[in-house]
């Protein structure tokens, strides 16, 4: 069974860190590019991040780019995302995502093949 597991979710206030994991099963996760979605209370999903199967080019939203780093352990098949100097519009649930395209994750999301359930970050004031 093809799944993604988030977790590392939580309330912090802002200027704080969290440490998102997704754990990866069901597929061949170090030929996958992998990602992370978020979708803020009342707004579109959007982009965060996404990392090559190797691990070796990342890419980032505008919004994260110098505060978030995505990075990935293929022999425990497990995606990381660390966010530091958290600010209130960071709340959002983030959802990992898989794909055999790192462009998809990046520029077409209705093609990603994999999502996870999500879970919720809240950065309070």
């Amino acid at each position: 069974q093809v799944q993604l597991v988030e977790s590392g979710g939580g309330a912090v206030q802002a200027g704080g860190s969290l440490r998102l994991s997704c754990a990866a099963s069901g597929f061949s996760f170090s030929n996958y590019a992998m990602g992370w979605f978020r979708q803020a209370p009342g707004k579109e999903r959007e982009f965060v991040a996404v990392i090559s199967w190797g691990g070796i080019n990342a890419y980032y939203a505008d919004s994260v780019r110098g505060r978030f780093t995505i990075s990935r352990d293929n022999a425990k098949d497990t995606m990381y995302l660390q966010m530091n100097s958290l600010k209130p519009e960071d709340t959002a649930v983030y959802y990992c995502v898989a794909d055999r395209q790192l462009g998809a994750i990046k520029h077409d999301t209705q093609r990603v093949e994999v999502w996870g359930q999500g879970t919720l970050g809240t950065v309070s004031s």
